[in-house]
């Protein structure tokens, strides 16, 4: 989205002229924040931006710099291209435009670098979809994403929650195919599962951003501290060889098997894995069968047991006399 930002943003000051950052930020729906570090990213790339402050003063393009595409090369064109290819923005208001700022975009290059240009960005794309999950449906998005783009209060209602609650809504953000909105309200700046609004209502009242706010770095900040507040319960567990190289496949590709210690007498490797709770430890390490054995805590050893006792039990009884 940066780069579609960036273009925006050097379109703006290409055909308005002179513009406050302020006007900007009211321009692209972005705060004042965000705008300054647009304009040094413009000034890194080589843009000649221009900013006077005072009275009178603003933001624009060297007199007499004009660009049929602001000097834009063939390869940040295909960049452009190929980032922009849909994905979750295709479900929400802002994919009806990509495909006409893509032909414009492609219009405003040279014939050569055109079809240089389209012929790259088709062998890259972007899918942010995660495996086996189709996209998860989202009842109020259209609403969600009228209310972020117009600054206009909501009255929400969770599933699993009773009662309404009117928010500001500060943002949506797309992980992994999933939407989330990022809201303000008298609890502090918090994410929703777009999916579990079981009811949107937008309000006549619009709302102020926060001057400070960002999106991008709260949520930086926000998944670093939700990832760190998971899997604090440490397990010790004895692997065989086999269960080492089925680490990835069974608890995910964030699990490293390098901090495994082989044991020479056996053969197996010990590891400290970590889980969110005994229950969600069992759950998942089941999986390895009787590949891997818990050492410690207690009561994750006792909860796999009973749990590896139940299985074995329900299997005893042969398949032929089952009704």
């Amino acid at each position: 989205m940066r780069a579609d930002r960036l273009l925006s943003l050097l379109l703006c000051l290409q055909s308005r002229g002179q513009l406050t950052a302020r006007q900007l930020a009211e321009e692209l729906e972005v705060s004042v924040r965000t705008v300054y570090r647009d304009l040094e990213a413009l000034g890194a790339a080589g843009v000649p931006v221009v900013a006077s402050g005072g009275p009178g003063g603003g933001c624009r393009l060297m007199d007499g710099w004009r660009s049929p595409l602001l000097g834009i090369s063939a390869e940040e064109a295909t960049a452009l291209l190929a980032v922009s290819s849909g994905g979750p923005l295709e479900r929400i208001a802002l994919g009806d435009a990509l495909p006409q700022a893509r032909l414009k975009l492609l219009a405003s290059l040279p014939t050569a670098g055109r079809e240089q240009a389209n012929t790259t960005a088709s062998r890259f794309h972007v899918d942010t979809q995660a495996w086996f999950k189709p996209p998860e449906p989202v009842p109020h998005l259209a609403v969600l994403v009228d209310a972020v783009r117009r600054d206009r209060r909501l009255r929400l209602t969770h599933g699993s929650r009773s009662g309404a609650r009117a928010v500001d809504p500060l943002g949506l953000v797309a992980k992994a195919g999933v939407w989330y909105l990022v809201v303000r309200s008298d609890r502090g700046v918090r994410a929703h599962r777009a999916s579990r609004i079981t009811e949107a209502e937008i309000l006549a009242e619009p709302f102020t951003r926060p001057a400070d706010f960002d999106l991008a770095d709260h949520w930086a900040r926000w998944t670093a501290e939700f990832e760190s507040s998971l899997d604090q319960l440490p397990v010790t567990v004895r692997l065989t060889t086999e269960a080492l190289a089925a680490l990835p496949e069974i608890l995910g590709d964030t699990t490293s098997s390098a901090r495994a210690t082989p044991d020479p007498e056996d053969g197996w490797h010990r590891l400290l894995l970590h889980f969110d709770s005994p229950r969600a430890a069992c759950r998942r390490l089941l999986g390895f069968g009787p590949d891997a054995e818990v050492l410690e805590p207690p009561e994750v050893r006792l909860e796999l047991a009973e749990a590896a006792r139940c299985t074995a039990a329900r299997y005893r009884e042969p398949a032929d006399s089952l009704p």
